[in-house]
């Protein structure tokens, strides 16, 4: 089968469970229905080969064992691999948040701002109405009160004032659109600055507390947040504890009851749901990080800003506008910070039904009669267990071995299945255990892998090669495994779900080679250019006999027609002034020109000649 038609053979099967989950009743995403397609291809008592030819046949059955897997009722399993691709589809990195709600609030501007920058107005009152939209696009931008709210509206309306007169108006229009956009948004923040020194500075002198300047919505999202994220991080890390003694517990030959493979689907679950929620609390702690530094520097400039205006009637607008400016800033900064919140805990409530039906199978009380007398350990108690263990790299030579008295950044090493016990995993049979990087790391074929004890940690260096392969096939077999111990890399046709896109080709092997270039230096040495190195022996003849003949020689000095006039000389000279002089305009005059005519000149012997004067008079 052809790449291509792979592609087509799967998109198509992907299409047609979409159609039979909506067609009875149940809403599911392209995503988790090609992941779904994947694990259930991967698993090997499917019995499926993605190297040879799917047949009719094996697409009907391929169909039928996702739909089965995706209908099932109160499946931990099925709720761990939702949970995940719903985190993934939802979930970013800070700077992209970030990007994302500037982007959400300028889409929300855009109409306000194209109504401002595209106005033709003329007449008082169209000029009243474009004053009224411009302090709404203040309002909205800043976010210092509803356009709706009387007295936010008057503040707005008096700082505007202020710095930006409607008699100014007349002038903004004509300005190009760039320009008009450009003004808003330096008025905005000049106008936010205002109302943020105006609401810090009280009649009276009074002082204004810091947390009163600090955006509404910052003040109920912070400890909310941060709140809520360790609430639910607590219950998750209880819940695996439990499950990981009454795991234990079974694996010591006791009966199991209820069957252990739906205890260690709830175990994945609660471990995956701790794994996000250190995630979120992470990005919780460090938006409070950022929101301390910001409320620093605001009270920093709020005290510069009364220092530079005090109790002066008049200040220039080149020592304060900047002042505005960076309280605006900050402000904005202080929103940014509250709408990450927010959006961390909507994908912290988000992620609450995926936990509902490992809670569902096993009650409290349920589990307390799983456990009976025995002894539930956290991780920090099996961590205090295993302080003594230590393995020393000088005895396990050739392998390499890292420990934290001899590895730089030790704390921030990649670690291998997530931070995971991989031979726990596999010898016995799926067990999430933490690894204890004080034990030693690990390192094999460019990975790092820790274990839960020094025991684990020489099993598994003794054949690394035959464990990594049985994790695999522990992951085949449990497919939310892939996404929870990061497991990308080793299958072939899985992608994380970040990286899925819908109706991606899923039996096609990733391409394992890439075109590159390298650019080497031409000289990588710095020259040694000896410029009076001479390779002639004439040469070199001829200038050691120049040098001998200067031994008998004199040095002497005159002063040449050429030289006499470098020497060193110093004039005093006035320069040139500006002047002026008034003097007499030549001028002239027009005379009448002299005109005389003679008549009688011809034509007659003895005529007598007429002499006429036709010369003009002066006074003409």
């Amino acid at each position: 089968m052809s790449g291509a038609h792979a592609e087509s053979v799967i998109k198509n099967i992907i299409r047609e469970i979409v159609q039979q989950c909506a067609a009875r009743g149940h809403a599911v995403s392209d995503t988790l229905v090609a992941f779904m397609v994947k694990a259930v291809v991967l698993d090997p008592t499917n019995g499926f080969n993605v190297d040879r030819t799917l047949t009719k046949q094996d697409v009907q059955k391929l169909e039928e064992l996702c739909l089965g897997k995706l209908m099932e009722e109160c499946s931990p399993s099925l709720d761990t691999i939702k949970m995940q691709v719903h985190f993934d589809m939802n979930y970013t990195s800070r700077r992209e948040f970030l990007e994302e709600i500037h982007r959400v609030l300028e889409s929300r501007l855009s109409s306000v701002s194209r109504e401002i920058t595209d106005s033709r107005v003329k007449t008082r009152e169209e000029f009243d109405a474009l004053y009224c939209k411009i302090i709404t696009y203040i309002q909205l931008r800043s976010g210092m009160g509803s356009p709706t709210d009387d007295t936010a509206l008057k503040e707005a309306t008096a700082a505007l004032q202020s710095v930006f007169p409607q008699t100014e108006l007349g002038a903004f229009v004509v300005l190009l659109k760039g320009d008009k956009e450009q003004q808003l948004r330096e008025l905005t923040m000049i106008v936010t600055g205002i109302r943020l020194f105006n609401k810090a500075s009280k009649k009276g002198g009074e002082e204004t507390d810091l947390q009163e300047l600090m955006p509404s919505i910052l003040n109920e999202a912070l400890p909310v947040t941060s709140k809520g994220i360790e609430e639910e991080l607590s219950v998750s890390q209880t819940l695996a504890w439990r499950y990981t003694s009454v795991l234990e517990k079974q694996s010591d030959g006791q009966p199991a009851d209820p069957p252990a493979a739906l205890l260690k689907q709830a175990l994945y679950n609660v471990r995956q749901h701790e794994v996000f929620l250190k995630m979120l609390l992470a990005d919780a702690c460090l938006c409070a990080k950022h929101v301390e530094m910001l409320q620093t520097a605001l009270s920093s400039q709020m005290k510069l800003l009364k220092e530079t205006i005090q109790a002066r009637t008049a200040v220039p607008t080149a020592n304060v506008f900047p002042r505005f400016k960076s309280l605006s800033e900050l402000w904005s900064a202080l929103q940014d910070e509250a709408q990450l919140l927010n959006i961390l805990r909507s994908i912290l409530l988000s992620l609450q039904p995926f936990t509902a039906a490992q809670a569902k199978i096993f009650s409290e009380a349920c589990v307390d009669g799983l456990l009976e007398a025995a002894e539930v350990k956290t991780d920090q108690q099996r961590m205090a267990e295993s302080a003594d263990e230590r393995i020393v790299p000088a005895e396990m030579n050739p392998q390499e071995w890292l420990l934290p008295e001899t590895t730089t950044s030790f704390d921030e090493l990649p670690l291998q299945y997530n931070g995971v016990c991989g031979y726990s995993l596999v010898t016995r049979d799926g067990l999430l255990l933490p690894g204890y990087p004080h034990i030693g790391v690990f390192h094999h074929e460019e990975k790092l892998y820790v274990f839960s004890s020094k025991e684990a940690a020489l099993a598994f260096a003794s054949s690394p090669g035959d464990f990594i392969a049985e994790v695999a096939e522990k992951a085949k077999l449990s497919p939310e495994l892939i996404q929870l111990l990061q497991l990308h890399r080793q299958f072939s046709c899985v992608s994380p779900y970040s990286e899925l896109q819908p109706g991606e080709s899923l039996l096609v092997k990733p391409i394992t080679k890439c075109e590159s270039g390298t650019q080497t230096d031409i000289h990588p040495l710095e020259t040694n250019i000896d410029k009076s190195y001479e390779w002639n022996e004439w040469e070199l003849r001829r200038k050691a006999i120049k040098l001998a003949d200067l031994r008998t020689k004199e040095t002497r000095s005159m002063q040449t027609d050429l030289s006499h006039r470098r020497r060193e000389t110093a004039t005093q000279t006035w320069p040139p002034k500006d002047a002026a002089t008034q003097s007499k305009r030549d001028g002239d005059s027009s005379v009448p020109r002299p005109q005389v005519y003679l008549a009688g000149l011809r034509g007659q012997r003895d005529a007598h000649v007429v002499k006429i004067n036709l010369t003009r008079p002066v006074d003409q």
